[in-house]
């Protein structure tokens, strides 16, 4: 894989259908990826809610730049689809999410033929899933993570072979501590982590208080915890939902607006996957003697 500097030149192509039978709208996603460079690794993104395509830029901006093809689908709860809570498709919505993820996965080499022949930049061996909030979750399936149902039986496995490696953003918790609205909207929200092997970078706020959950924000660190090894867990100590910004510069939910705390991320998730993918070990070491040496502003834990 040749030069991942941040400051190389990267493109965009979008949208681009993607074939998703039955799907009540079309799938559309947008690539982005370094205008040069061989044996490009890829990260498929899975958006939080209401978002699209078209949201994340400062991450996957920097993702390319530090040569990454990046895909990012639109799932049916963008804005832009109008599809509300009291709407009946809405409680199939996570599922057709990971059905998302799947299709994209299966479609990669023509997605990357169309997006101006990238399919022969492409490193097919090294694919990894990423996303943020309800994004972390739908990601968190393709990564092995099954949903328990009001038994507590976990349901389908939803992983996919094509991926070793992923990283969850402000992922929900157990579902054991639900608050009744997201009983009732968001059943889906009771995942089992124990059968989450594939290699993951969890992220987790130190202030981010979900509205979801009586718990408090060690609630989005059961995905380290509760997980089988090996993973890696970012804290930021300050971070709310959206870590400084992660969905777009002056988004209305984001409440800790703070552009190094969104280049942390991005630049933790790189060089947790350059590592993971055995590409170069050399940013993910740095960033852990970062931490072990720094001022408490976050902090890494690794089993």
């Amino acid at each position: 894989m040749s030069s991942r500097h941040l400051d190389q030149r990267i493109v965009s192509v979008k949208p681009i259908t993607v074939p998703a039978p039955g799907r009540s709208v079309d799938l559309l996603v947008k690539v982005t990826a370094p205008l040069s460079g061989q044996n490009l690794p890829v990260i498929v993104f899975s958006h939080g809610n209401a978002w699209s395509l078209d949201g994340y830029e400062p991450l996957v901006d920097r993702w390319a730049a530090a040569g990454f093809i990046v895909v990012q689908p639109t799932h049916l709860d963008s804005r832009r689809n109008g599809i509300g809570w009291d709407d009946p498709r809405f409680a199939t919505i996570w599922r057709v999410r990971i059905a998302d993820l799947h299709a994209v996965l299966d479609g990669l080499g023509d997605i990357l033929l169309q997006a101006g022949g990238l399919d022969t930049r492409v490193d097919r061996e090294r694919i990894a899933v990423v996303g943020h909030s309800w994004g972390a979750q739908t990601a968190g399936a393709i990564l092995g993570v099954r949903v328990l149902d009001a038994d507590g039986v976990p349901g389908e496995d939803f992983s996919h072979a094509a991926v070793s490696a992923g990283a969850l953003i402000a992922v929900t918790g157990t579902g054991d501590t639900l608050t009744p609205f997201a009983a009732e909207h968001l059943p889906f929200m009771r995942p089992n982590y124990s059968t989450m092997a594939t290699p993951a970078l969890v992220i987790a706020g130190g202030k981010d208080q979900s509205q979801l959950s009586t718990r408090g924000p060690e609630w989005f660190t059961d995905a380290y915890h509760l997980s089988p090894s090996p993973k890696s867990l970012l804290t930021i100590a300050e971070g709310e939902h959206t870590l400084g910004g992660v969905a777009g510069e002056m988004a209305a939910e984001t409440t800790d607006e703070d552009p190094a705390r969104v280049a942390l991320v991005a630049d933790a998730i790189s060089a947790y996957l350059l590592d993971a993918f055995k590409l170069g070990d050399a940013a993910w070491t740095a960033l852990n003697d970062a931490a072990a040496t720094g001022d408490g502003a976050w902090s890494i834990s690794s089993k």
